[in-house]
């Protein structure tokens, strides 16, 4: 809001004040990503409109003309579709299978580990099930190989830490629409040192830099920023980061701990009701996908939107590999996710529903 009324300007593309003053928002939310992240380098910042662009950079500039990657299960359709776009003109890709829970093993990565392998792609954690993956030992099969990890952390930047340079992480695509508290439309991409090196631009234009050639620029993070940024909603992205680092990320994880165990033990406590994934606080994020006998997930939705407000995502998530991993394809879940502003009487308002339409279920008495 404050964007909007004091600036309102594009960065980068006039000398007047308040273009420098967008300019100057661009260069705190960079700083704010860094800081969140563990990264050194604030122009390995690059912002994207969220993490599908940004996953879609690395995938289709590093398997560009050729070369395989290594992916899991439990992937999101924001890594399948590309990689399949991908196989579509040459490349290929191997797929390390995860348990029934989504858990992964991480000898099944270094198991399809080629020659060829330019890429490992992961999930830090599933939107289906949450399952939290093994990133650690992933990271250190990566790096033992020389193979660039790209971890896609949709759900997890924001609610669960992350060191990019400790960890080992060179790739690092995030969105800013859910655990980091910033408008729709917004995301990105942290590159470590080098990475941006093998890896063809997604898009090609103005830049408002070396306006005097006719190539796109090849240095950060000019060189996959094409075109007009989305910077009043990077402004909304910096004040989320704000409000995490004043909260405290721990306090942010341990209170959706809590509503995860809540919502566990009162939907385990309801006849029909099968919960996927791990089950475990520990083991995964807040998302909770269960199914109900005898009621589809989407006709489960509606009822639960429309006779009690609470609001619950049916279906695949766009995932049925994920789904096909679980037993869940094609009909999918429900997908239940507290955060950061949901309360413990929120949680046992929506248990106390879903039990209400399990028992008008079982003896046909819908209201």
């Amino acid at each position: 809001m404050e964007f909007n009324r004091s600036i309102g300007a594009n960065p980068g593309r006039s000398g007047h004040a308040r273009s420098v003053d967008a300019g100057r928002t661009l260069i705190d939310a960079r700083e704010a990503v860094a800081g969140l992240f563990g990264a050194s380098n604030m122009l390995g910042v690059v912002f994207t409109k969220n993490v599908t662009e940004a996953l879609n950079i690395v995938i289709s500039g590093l398997l560009n003309g050729g070369g395989h990657a290594v992916t899991t299960s439990m992937e999101h359709n924001s890594v399948m579709r590309p990689l399949n776009a991908a196989r579509a003109r040459g490349a290929d890709f191997s797929v390390a299978p995860c348990s029934g829970t989504g858990e992964l093993d991480p000898r099944e990565i270094a198991s399809l580990i080629r020659p060829d392998t330019r890429l490992i792609v992961i999930t830090h954690a599933s939107n289906v099930t949450g399952t939290i993956m093994p990133l650690v030992e992933v990271a250190a099969i990566a790096r033992e190989h020389g193979i660039p990890l790209c971890v896609d952390a949709a759900q997890t930047a924001g609610v669960i830490p992350i060191d990019v340079e400790a960890m080992d992480i060179g790739l690092l695509a995030f969105t800013g629409h859910k655990s980091l508290f910033g408008p729709q439309g917004t995301g990105g991409l942290v590159l470590g040192k080098g990475h941006d090196r093998m890896i063809e631009p997604l898009m090609y234009g103005g830049t408002g830099s070396r306006s005097e050639f006719e190539v796109q620029p090849d240095f950060l993070p000019d060189k996959y920023e094409s075109g007009t940024p989305n910077t009043i909603g990077i402004a909304g992205l910096c004040a989320g980061i704000g409000f995490i680092v004043q909260t405290g990320m721990d306090a942010i994880r341990a209170h959706e701990k809590n509503l995860t165990a809540r919502m566990l033990d009162g939907l385990g406590s309801i006849e029909g009701v099968k919960i996927y994934g791990p089950g475990d606080p520990e083991r995964q994020t807040s998302v909770v996908s269960f199914t109900l006998q005898g009621m589809s997930p989407s006709e489960l939705a509606l009822a639960l939107d429309e006779d009690y407000g609470v609001m619950a995502r049916s279906g695949l998530h766009c995932a049925p590999s994920a789904h096909r991993t679980i037993g869940t394809f094609p009909e999918g879940t429900l997908r239940l996710s507290p955060g950061c502003f949901t309360t413990l009487e929120d949680v046992d308002h929506t248990v106390e529903a879903i039990a209400a339409l399990a028992m008008q279920k079982k003896t046909g008495a819908r209201t």
